[in-house]
């Protein structure tokens, strides 16, 4: 169990770190406005939307990493052992 906790924390820890790496880049206008969640500049390049679909991807990576170590893998093994006990 401990192996999959660390696991989902380590792809939870990296995908946030790159998704809060590209968000405050274009997503902070300024320091006293509204940070990492402000909408994406118009007309972005095709370098910036790149960014923006690695950033969209590493912040999905992150949530279904983590819960897919911290639920869906020890819920199986569950089942497993329940339906192999009966």
């Amino acid at each position: 169990m401990a192996d999959e906790f660390i696991k989902g924390f380590a792809i939870l820890t990296l995908g946030l770190l790159v998704w809060m790496m590209f968000a405050s880049w274009y997503n902070t206008p300024s320091f006293y406005e509204t940070q990492l969640i402000a909408p994406d500049p118009e007309n972005p390049g095709t370098y910036d939307a790149i960014a923006f679909i690695v950033r969209d991807a590493m912040l999905t990576f992150a949530i279904l990493g983590a819960l897919t170590f911290w639920v869906v893998i020890p819920a199986g093994r569950r089942a497993r052992e329940y339906y192999a006990a009966n």
